[in-house]
């Protein structure tokens, strides 16, 4: 059976609501447009899922071409237009320095005003919490159907983990072993570099953001004394050895053969 993508997604803002596509297109920064936007506080530190609880509630659409973004809040406001940018300032991404673009206008006001305090939203060349070594995710449609399954539940949102390629055709966390191995993934090459640790964030509903399931809990019952890379693993993250194009159905080849 071969190993095909089934899923892919996206969003523009890190932190927001991530959206199913039917394509990307990979670079060594990840895909393109996918968390080249990001939210700081007035210290200038990058926010997201953790401390901005209700950020994942709103959605970002962003044109790269004609460089149009609009955000939708869940209370029906709206947001939209050209971005235009300020200076170039340094923010904090995870207590390290990170060069970013100020975005002006109404972004900044809408998203102060329903968060309740001074935000803004800057532009970058990738907001991926593992730089270049994390460009791409990926996890296992049969992962997320065990984990399920210790849940008693019918299904579980992919979303929830908010990965960038879903796969199938595969075992539960058969992904693991993908860490250190190239991958054919469309007319991409992609490299595992390491298994992905979860938080909080995979807790919650990924539409309305209240917590609804115990995924920790979870994973400690059979991911915690496992050999990976980050505790309570559930799924991979990997580098872009060469860009090109991932569509959904496209086949997965180990070893970067084909």
């Amino acid at each position: 059976m071969p190993i095909t993508v089934t899923r892919l997604a996206v969003t523009p803002v890190k932190g927001m609501r991530v959206r199913e596509v039917g394509a990307v297109r990979l670079g060594d920064r990840g895909a393109e447009g996918n968390r080249v936007f990001y939210v700081i506080d007035d210290r200038g530190r990058m926010l997201n899922g953790k401390n901005l609880k209700y950020l994942q509630t709103v959605v970002a659409d962003y044109d790269g071409e004609g460089e149009t973004l609009s955000l939708s809040f869940p209370d029906g406001g709206e947001v939209a237009g050209e971005v235009r940018y300020g200076d170039t300032i340094t923010t904090s991404f995870f207590n390290h320095p990170k060069e970013a673009r100020e975005v002006g206008g109404a972004y900044n006001d809408a998203l102060s005003e329903f968060f309740g305090q001074p935000l803004r939203l800057v532009r970058t060349t990738a907001a991926v919490d593992r730089g270049k070594h994390g460009a791409v995710s990926v996890v296992s449609q049969a992962s997320l159907t065990h984990l399920a399954a210790l849940a008693e539940r019918d299904g579980i949102d992919a979303r929830r983990f908010r990965m960038l390629i879903e796969v199938d055709g595969i075992d539960a966390h058969e992904e693991d072993a993908w860490v250190g191995r190239p991958m054919r993934v469309g007319s991409a090459l992609v490299r595992g570099c390491g298994h992905v640790g979860r938080c909080v964030i995979t807790t919650r509903d990924p539409d309305t953001a209240e917590g609804d399931l115990d995924t920790l809990k979870l994973l400690a019952t059979y991911r915690h004394k496992i050999g990976t890379t980050e505790p309570l693993a559930f799924g991979i993250y990997g580098e872009v050895l060469e860009g090109g194009a991932v569509r959904v159905g496209d086949e997965v080849i180990l070893d970067g053969r084909g």
